[in-house]
């Protein structure tokens, strides 16, 4: 199993997720935003940070770079792609996820762990899970408050594409939404941090599942 993990300006998760992939199994590629064209591979990961400084809104010039390209082929010919926090944002602002991800409800940087809910086990990256699980993982971002329209948010949760909910809805998300899949299941986007929580020495390991869940459904397939 290949994956490759994207490299922005200003990412600074981009080495926690290539660990997180290669514990279960992955062999992992770091590609350059300035690359035209991804090599082979079964998962692309767009990591969390800052890309770009965080300039214009979150993930809107990643969205444009180069590499972006090539990931929205891969995700339309039916890839695989995981977005963690600003990898989120940037899904949402190359439209392969809808809705927008806006400025917390309180105006604050949030970085904590927090309950999440698996709404859904039907997905590689969640069949590692029973649905109604509640698992922690952390999250640490300025612009995770999940917002869409009310057809958006219907059509979302009548096609089972809500992944996980916040207990506590820390930013103020819509529906307590935490993480959405695309119409074909094979792209995820997520504002808590999985790979911050992929090894005992993390203090937890209730994001290993992602991971080891994701190499199981590849292998089976």
């Amino acid at each position: 199993m290949k994956a490759a993990v994207l490299v922005f300006p200003g990412s600074n998760c981009d080495r926690d997720l290539a660990v997180a992939l290669r514990g279960a199994g992955f062999d992992v590629e770091m590609v350059w935003h300035k690359e035209t064209a991804l090599p082979k591979v079964d998962v692309v990961g767009v990591p969390g940070g800052f890309s770009y400084g965080d300039y214009l809104r979150c993930g809107a010039i990643a969205a444009q770079s180069p590499i972006a390209t090539a990931l929205k082929a891969h995700a339309e010919a039916g890839g695989y792609v995981m977005g963690v926090c600003n990898g989120c944002q940037i899904l949402a602002e190359t439209g392969l996820l809808p809705g927008a991800l806006l400025r917390n409800a309180g105006l604050k940087y949030i970085c904590k762990t927090v309950p999440l809910v698996v709404e859904t086990a039907d997905s590689a990256f969640t069949s590692g899970y029973a649905q109604g699980d509640t698992i922690d993982i952390p999250i640490a971002h300025h612009d995770g408050n999940y917002t869409a329209d009310a057809d958006t948010l219907a059509m979302l949760k009548a096609e089972d594409r809500i992944a996980f909910t916040y207990g506590d809805n820390p930013n103020g998300s819509d529906a307590d939404i935490a993480g959405i899949l695309s119409a074909n299941r094979r792209v995820l986007g997520m504002m808590p941090h999985p790979e911050r929580r992929a090894e005992a020495v993390h203090g937890g390991t209730d994001g290993a599942a992602m991971f080891t869940g994701l190499a199981d459904a590849l292998v089976s397939a």
